[in-house]
């Protein structure tokens, strides 16, 4: 009865907009509700996938968009991405992303995901509430929570397979494991942000920086090899940069909890991870 009176609770919570006057704390809660027992570590093709998904067609609703959800298959599993797209026309769009979907629960054990990848998701979101009323010009923007991740990536190629021609793409933004400071470029910067392939767009970046201080990486730890791997292989920008669409990959880096049971909302800092969506969405308003 008390499992059931929860889940009735957290679906009605769903169809409620946050605050959104401490995003600190807003961040925090979005969190804490992605890596709920509930969700079961939100492994694709699960009642706990299903039930984010919900969660996060809600949340998108609520900033003003047009939201909706994306159906695919993938080894005979259903999976759901979430979209949301500004309402009116425009001469161009830009995919900001995020994965949502986790490793759920592997023999008994919860893997709550939290850094990877509810803090991209948790991001996504604070950067839909903050720029969705900007768009008014020629460029729209096309928020997408990735089922599949997990799943060969097959969410965020069944989504610019369905929607590459539907909607003139010209830039993808993908959040991608966003909230640690636990392993710092250098020891005195805990206060950091990643970002891959976006050389051509160092200034902008640096302009949004201004004021925030983050230390801008542009590569993953001084590693070709590395920056190659996360860039054009395992994250969900990869099928829009083989499709020769502009990508770029905003992340903190792996830590000793990705994909471990120690992935918890507790070993995130969401003060720094408030500061690297204020320099997101500085660089990304110069496109609106």
């Amino acid at each position: 009865m008390k499992r059931s009176l929860k889940i009735l609770l957290l679906c009605l919570l769903a169809a409620l907009p946050l605050r959104g006057q401490d995003r600190v704390a807003d961040l925090r809660a979005e969190v804490a509700w992605l890596c709920d027992s509930l969700q079961a570590g939100r492994a694709f093709g699960t009642v706990g996938a299903q039930r984010t998904a919900f969660y996060l067609l809600g949340q998108l609703r609520n900033t003003g968009l047009n939201a909706f959800s994306q159906t695919f298959v993938h080894n005979g599993r259903i999976g759901r991405n979430v979209i949301g797209i500004t309402p009116g026309f425009f001469v161009r769009y830009i995919v900001v992303s995020a994965y949502y979907d986790g490793l759920g629960t592997l023999d008994g054990e919860l893997y709550p995901g939290a850094d990877s990848n509810a803090s991209g998701v948790a991001a996504m979101l604070a950067l839909a509430r903050e720029l969705v009323p900007l768009c008014k010009d020629q460029t729209g923007l096309i928020f997408v929570a990735y089922d599949g991740h997990n799943a060969d990536l097959s969410g965020s190629r069944a989504f610019l397979e369905r929607y590459r021609y539907a909607y003139p793409i010209r830039m993808t933004v993908n959040l991608d494991i966003l909230g640690s400071t636990l392993v710092p470029v250098y020891p005195t910067s805990p206060e950091y942000l990643l970002v891959l392939g976006g050389s051509g767009e160092r200034f902008s970046l640096d302009s949004a920086n201004r004021g925030i201080r983050l230390h801008i990486n542009h590569d993953y730890y001084g590693s070709d090899a590395f920056t190659e791997l996360f860039y054009r292989r395992i994250s969900d920008q990869r099928w829009f940069v083989e499709a020769g669409i502009p990508s770029v990959m905003f992340t903190s880096g792996i830590t000793l909890n990705t994909n471990k049971r120690s992935d918890t909302p507790e070993t995130l800092d969401y003060p720094v991870l408030d500061k690297r969506i204020q320099v997101i969405s500085k660089w990304l308003q110069r496109f609106l």
